[in-house]
């Protein structure tokens, strides 16, 4: 039975009309997933997660802690447009005079007023609503063109120089440039000549994208947005009255977010409206906090936009910040399901090709931008994400339709539960964080309808999604959590045991004294029943051991030294713990860097504790390894470790540096010294020699 199924028996809406026996099959693969390594899980969590888990990253030592990689490609879409002539025709002298008093330059206006008073030419590229047009008109009225007039884009752009024949100020605007349509050196050497000897200056602006090859362009950057509000304020209220007015802290707050020119406009209308008396500081507060409520409200109970668009506007306020794709694709499934609630019976029609990218984005009052995505098989560039121009719409968005409409809720949290079966990680951890924003709004019903299935199904991906539910339920301190899962972690039921240990592993980073407690107190518990412990193929290790491992693994290579002290205190004084401990170290001493010239993070943590003279670290890191060649389930795995670490130490003399500081702290005794010696002279290379690497450190130890 699939998860929505049990979790709550609704009929399958349209777009669940597959087979019978293609749908089983799909779920019987859906429950085969491989079991994910704990640091793996936490990596796709920080790659694929909201801000929200920005925090993990901070303790994060070795390894591509995720996140996507934002390029310099930025297109802007929605809200109102800059106002700009649909024909050519001169610019009101009006216009540039009121622009004139507002405007203020930065470093990429006076490298573009540079490049255009020396070359009579300059391509201004930026985004929309950032400001450009009022720039490039800035840029030819600093430089006194005269009239300044303007352009259409031309159908050819060879004839754009029949345009430029008067000593005048020109601007284009939207230059559409494109590898199907591209701009020619020879063309721009052809206007410039035009341009001189018209005695006349030009400025093109296109978008970041425009495909200019070599062709040189300046990036427009618009100036903070404070700036922008004192050039509004101050030539109405005074230079003196500024500093007061700066330093509110409606003002402060309203700095700290990103808006629009247009934006930062009316806000400075209101902010002379509060100096001259006419509002208090509460009602210029306000505007700013009530302006996405007031937005979002809108959305959701007017007829307009229809329920595709509102879908759209829930899905994205999931997958804000991914990929573009995704979030149209999947909002048709939740439409799919708002439309079997809103007209039962009635089978709904998806429109294919309906509304553009562009104008869904301006609806969502959001802004596209080209990004390179990480993924575990690379790099993937040009994905196309989305993102709410305001961090607060997503969340607001998603505690109205959960609070303020519950006749959603049974579609919403469907929906969720089947993003929660999806096989891409993106879409698993965003409907982990989905539930993890609905707990902020309601937990006891998001505990109910998405987290409490998720951990009591049969499947451990959806363990795994409840995991990383709670995790960032945590980050978003919702009361009680921290007691959910402790209870949990210390419970009978294995499922929510499994689930609360991996969070706590998650968690780690942030909360290390909390989580290593409990996972203590996890493992002084009575061991499971042979009916309840799922035991591995992988040495007969039990689930449940395997689990406490990987969240001390993820401490351990997160947190570091605070985390080995008390890890090796408890080595010598609790027998309980020592096996999980070893195991834990074991594993991450396995771990890479994901570079094979790079040293394995625990021999590099070893070598700059020795490096640094820090006798503690290096001396608890020697302990563990000294326990593991003296353990016997241990002893084989970890010589097997140093044997890998050796044959990596061919060509990198400074893991064969550490290499030698470890091992000399290893050899003290006789035992170990047989053991190192034997290793280092059985050590060989693909083609049967024996490793260079180990014939210098058996040299260096005094072994051969």
């Amino acid at each position: 039975m699939s998860q929505d199924a049990a979790a709550g028996g609704a009929a399958k809406p349209a777009e669940e009309s597959a087979p019978d026996d293609e749908k089983k099959q799909q779920d019987e693969t859906a429950g085969e997933q491989p079991r994910q390594e704990a640091w793996a899980a936490r990596r796709d969590l920080i790659a694929h997660g909201p801000d929200i888990v920005s925090t993990l990253v901070a303790r994060d030592q070795f390894g591509q802690t995720g996140g996507y990689h934002y390029g310099d490609q930025h297109f802007h879409f929605g809200g109102r447009a800059e106002a700009r002539p649909t024909l050519s025709g001169p610019i009101p002298q009006s216009e540039i005079d009121e622009l004139a008093g507002v405007f203020r330059g930065c470093d990429s206006f006076d490298e573009a007023l540079k490049r255009l008073r020396d070359d009579r030419l300059v391509i201004l590229s930026g985004g929309r609503e950032t400001g450009r047009r009022s720039a490039a008109l800035m840029l030819l009225h600093r430089l006194g063109t005269g009239p300044i007039r303007s352009l259409d884009p031309p159908a050819s752009f060879t004839t754009l120089a029949d345009q430029v024949d008067t000593s005048a100020g020109y601007v284009v605007c939207d230059l559409a440039v494109s590898r199907n349509r591209p701009l020619r050196e020879a063309q721009l050497l052809a206007l410039r000549e035009r341009l001189r000897r018209s005695r006349a200056r030009l400025v093109i602006t296109v978008e970041p994208s425009a495909a200019l090859g070599d062709i040189a362009s300046v990036r427009w950057e618009p100036p903070s947005a404070e700036d922008l509000l004192h050039a509004h304020v101050a030539p109405v209220t005074g230079e003196s009255a500024w500093a007061g007015l700066s330093g509110l802290t409606a003002v402060k707050e309203f700095l700290t977010r990103h808006h629009r020119p247009e934006e930062i406009k009316q806000f400075a209308l209101r902010l002379v409206a509060h100096h001259r008396g006419e509002i208090d500081e509460a009602e210029l507060a306000a505007w700013g906090e009530t302006a996405v409520a007031t937005q979002v409200s809108r959305w959701l109970t007017e007829e307009k936009p229809e329920l595709h668009d509102k879908a759209f506007l829930v899905s994205l306020a999931v997958f804000d910040k991914a990929p573009y794709a995704v979030t149209a694709e999947l909002a048709d499934g939740l439409f799919v399901r708002l439309h079997a609630l809103q007209e039962p019976g009635l089978r709904p029609s998806i429109p294919v090709f309906g509304s553009s990218r562009e104008d869904r984005l301006r609806l969502a009052h959001a802004d596209g931008y080209v990004t390179t995505e990480v993924t575990e098989w690379g790099p993937l560039e040009g994905r196309f994400c989305a993102r709410f121009r305001d961090e607060r719409t997503a969340p607001l968005l998603l505690e109205e339709v959960w609070n303020l409409h519950p006749s959603a809720r049974p579609a919403l949290g469907e929906w969720v539960r089947k993003l929660a079966d999806d096989r891409r990680p993106l879409v698993r951890t965003r409907a982990a964080s989905a539930a993890a924003l609905l707990a902020t709004a309601d937990l006891s019903s998001a505990m109910a309808h998405l987290i409490e299935p998720w951990a009591d199904g049969r499947k451990p991906h959806a363990w795994l999604t409840a995991a990383n539910a709670l995790t960032m339920a945590q980050l978003l301190r919702v009361p009680t959590v921290s007691r959910i899962l402790h209870d949990w972690c210390v419970g009978d039921v294995e499922s929510r045991r499994w689930t609360a240990i991996r969070a706590y592993g998650l968690l780690g980073p942030v909360h290390h004294e909390e989580t290593l407690a409990a996972l203590v107190d996890a493992m002084h518990r009575p061991p499971p029943t042979a009916e309840t412990d799922t035991g591995s193929a992988d040495d007969e290790v039990p689930e449940e051991a395997r689990q406490l491992a990987d969240a001390l693994e993820l401490l351990l290579l997160a947190v570091r030294e605070p985390v080995l002290a008390a890890l090796a205190e408890l080595l010598t004084t609790d027998r309980l713990v020592r096996p999980h401990a070893l195991l834990a170290f074991l594993q991450a001493c396995k771990q890479t860097k994901g570079d094979e010239s790079d040293q394995p993070p625990v021999l590099d943590w070893y070598a700059r504790a020795a490096a640094a003279e820090d006798p503690t670290a290096a001396r608890h890191l020697a302990a563990f390894w000294d326990a593991l060649l003296t353990d016997r389930t241990h002893n084989r795995k970890a010589l097997g470790v140093l044997r890998g670490w050796v044959r990596g130490a061919d060509e990198d003399p400074e893991s064969e540096s550490a290499l030698a500081s470890l091992l000399g702290a290893l050899v003290t005794s006789p035992t170990n010294r047989r053991r190192v010696g034997h290793l280092l002279d059985t050590v060989r290379d693909s083609r049967g020699a024996r490793s260079p690497a180990a014939v210098r450190l058996s040299e260096r130890l005094s072994l051969d």
